[in-house]
């Protein structure tokens, strides 16, 4: 696996600060995610959109050969600790990786901890773009005929499971997969860091994973794994387009030398 190419850059400016690993969380866990979740859930999408939406998505997919998500969830309903398990890995995970992720960079490779911690920021919002532009309906909302199980409320998952008539929030926000964008920005983040080859292929695999639970627990198509993807993409361009404005190489030149001078 090739990661992108990175110049040095200077850590981040908490790092002159004691404790400056606490304001960061605190930034980042305390005041951003419930903005990101308020405005999210503010995104006026209708439910007929979004239907219309996932059957377009899954037009596309039986075209391109790849409408496998029933097939393949339907191999394991049988197994209910297999389900449950996926269940807990798909609720979990996903917030406990990107956590674990910045604060490994922060504390043993802070140069490039700015980059991707501004690369993470920045996938929430290109994200919010793509929930207001296409909302999309998972699979385990479509109706019955569609044969998809919304496995929350027939096997075991963490919290209450609450009927689809109860549920709160924004139900659409399907396309891109945060879940696939955030596994495999860890991936890229994490790369440099990892070195025993069992542990850069745990770590590859992750992405992997994260794919086969968003599909058997129903709650991703394929093709909202490719939407992750292209918002880190995204993501990412925007976070080394402003590392090459002027002024910022010039800021960048500055703070080296005064790192190195005796």
């Amino acid at each position: 696996m090739t990661v992108p190419s990175e110049e040095p850059a200077p850590g981040p400016r908490s790092k002159r600060i004691r404790g400056g690993w606490a304001l960061e969380a605190a930034g980042m866990i305390l005041a951003l995610y419930p903005v990101y979740g308020w405005i999210r859930d503010l995104v006026g999408v209708s439910r007929a959109d979004a239907f219309h939406n996932a059957k377009q998505v899954i037009d596309w997919q039986e075209r391109l050969g790849i409408s496998h998500e029933r097939t393949i969830q339907g191999w394991f309903l049988s197994s209910r600790w297999f389900i449950g398990f996926w269940n807990l890995f798909y609720g979990s995970i996903h917030f406990a990786v990107p956590v674990v992720t910045l604060v490994a960079l922060y504390h043993f490779d802070p140069s490039r901890y700015v980059r991707w911690r501004n690369t993470f920021l920045l996938i929430l919002v290109v994200a919010l773009v793509g929930f207001w532009f296409y909302p999309l309906m998972p699979p385990r909302l479509l109706p019955s005929s569609f044969g998809f199980v919304d496995t929350r409320l027939t096997y075991f998952t963490i919290g209450k499971p609450v009927p689809h008539a109860q549920e709160t929030g924004d139900l659409y926000s399907a396309m891109p997969s945060l879940h696939i964008a955030w596994a495999t920005w860890a991936v890229f983040a994490l790369w440099p860091l990892v070195r025993p080859y069992w542990a850069r292929l745990l770590l590859a695999s992750y992405p992997v994973l994260m794919i086969f639970a968003t599909v058997v627990t129903g709650n991703h198509y394929f093709l909202d794994a490719v939407g992750g993807w292209v918002v880190l993409a995204v993501a990412y361009t925007l976070a080394r387009w402003r590392e090459w404005w002027p002024w910022r190489r010039e800021a960048r030149a500055s703070e080296r030398s005064a790192m190195i001078r005796p």
